[in-house]
Parts: C-alpha cells; structure tokens; sequence
C-alpha cells in the first residue's frame, strides 16, 4: 500500500528538491525539449523544468503526490516507475531521488532506454552505497527487539554495479559518481522517520510512538550535535547517461 502523504513530505522533506538544483544544471533542459521526469513527487522540479521551456512529463506511483503535482499546472500521471509503455518519445529522462524506492532496475532501464530517443540523455541521482546506514541499523534493530521483520532492503548500488546496468541496458555512461552529502534535517529525525519510514511506523500500531523514541534515541549519538541539530548521513549516486545508438537490450 502506498502511503506518501504530500503535504507530510513537503513539511519535513523540503530539503529534497532543494538538493535537486545541481541536478538540474547537470541536466541543462533546453527549450521545446521533451523531458521526463520519473518519480517526480509532488511536482517542484517538474514545474522548474516547465519553466525552462521544456515539455514535461512527470510519473510517480502515489496518487496523492500525482494530486499535488497536477495542482502546480504540470502535466503529471499515475504510472509505475517499473511499467513504463513510452517508445522514442523523449529527448531527457530525469529523476531525482527516487530510484532507490524502485525494486526492479532492469524493469526500470529498459523502459527508460525505450522512452528515449536516439541519443537522449538519462540524468539522475538517488541514494547510493553507505546512503542512511546509521538510520537503517537503528530501525532494523528496533524492529528485531519486538520480533518483526525489518523492511526490504532500499537499493544503494555503488558506482562499479550501477555502470554496469546501465551499460547492459544500452547506455553509455558520461559520468557517474558517489557523492557523501550530510544533511541537516529542518524537523530532526523524528520528521523524517514519520516520511521515509511511514510504512514500518505503520505496521507497529500503538506501539509506534514508543519505537520513534527508541530510534531516535539509538541515533542521536551519530546524527545530532550538542546544540540539538539533527543531520542524515546521506550518499547519494549521480549520473549522466546517454541511449546509445543502434538496437536497444530489453
């Protein structure tokens, strides 16, 4: 079930198309150009993409940020990542971090690599290897105490395996790297446990609230300095690809 709640992720995860700019540059949309951008939220940099005179296209697989996203006037649908139908039809594919909510990448690349265009450029950034590591042994260990199973895995790939996909999937890699970016967080871990980690909050009922203390409680040690400033150790992946030309794998 899909949980994502718009205005909770605009409250306590602002930071996120903020991170988005360099992106963006990296990205340099150009005027009439079609762009799409997968995973798109609740539309902020959908709409700073529209803006720059592209045609844009944004997916994302939660109805309320699809809602929110068209709120802002942008051309938005309900679409899995993974289920991707368009063929030669974009000049740019964009993502900014979502990919790493995505289960299968295969599924993924190859509908990314047939939404292009000969040529087309496929830029994204999403959480890479080390991304959240102190976040994810706290909430797994708060999980183990009460005999639940942790989450699946988040995709964290490293720079050598996320190549190598994207080389079979038909796409020569420009440029690719990892990026270590600590990152303060505006409502502590608190917020962001109550966005990123709505589903496991969820399945612990009543018992929810006594697990966020706990969590925080394992985390301010790592990730809260003395004045009360909480910081996620984030990694992120970013990358610059293009379809290469000929026959596509997939």
């Amino acid at each position: 079930m899909n949980t994502w709640s718009s205005e909770s992720y605009l409250r306590h995860a602002s930071f996120v198309p903020q991170l988005g700019q360099a992106l963006l540059e990296l990205l340099a949309p150009q005027p009439g150009e079609r762009i799409l951008d997968v995973g798109c939220g609740e539309g902020t940099l959908t709409q700073q993409l529209a803006a720059c005179g592209a045609i844009v296209v944004g997916i994302d697989n939660s109805p309320t940020m699809v809602e929110a996203a068209r709120a802002r006037g942008v051309d938005v649908r309900l679409i899995d990542a993974e289920a991707l139908t368009f063929e030669d039809e974009f000049d740019a594919v964009f993502s900014n971090a979502a990919l790493h909510w995505v289960t299968d990448h295969d599924a993924l690349l190859a509908g990314i690599v047939r939404s292009l265009r000969p040529h087309g450029r496929f830029v994204a950034e999403f959480g890479g290897h080390g991304n959240i590591a102190a976040i994810q042994v706290a909430v797994r260990a708060v999980l183990e105490r009460r005999n639940l199973i942790p989450p699946r895995p988040r995709y964290y790939p490293t720079v050598a395996e996320y190549t190598s996909r994207l080389v079979t999937h038909g796409f020569i890699v420009e440029q690719i790297s990892l990026i270590p970016r600590p990152t303060p967080l505006p409502t502590g871990i608190r917020g962001w446990l109550q966005v990123f980690e709505r589903s496991t909050l969820d399945r612990l009922g009543p018992d929810a609230e006594l697990a966020l203390d706990e969590m925080e409680s394992l985390l301010r040690p790592s990730l809260c300095d003395t004045s009360g400033h909480w910081t996620a150790d984030y990694v992120r992946l970013r990358f610059r690809a293009k379809r290469r030309e000929g026959p596509r794998n997939g």
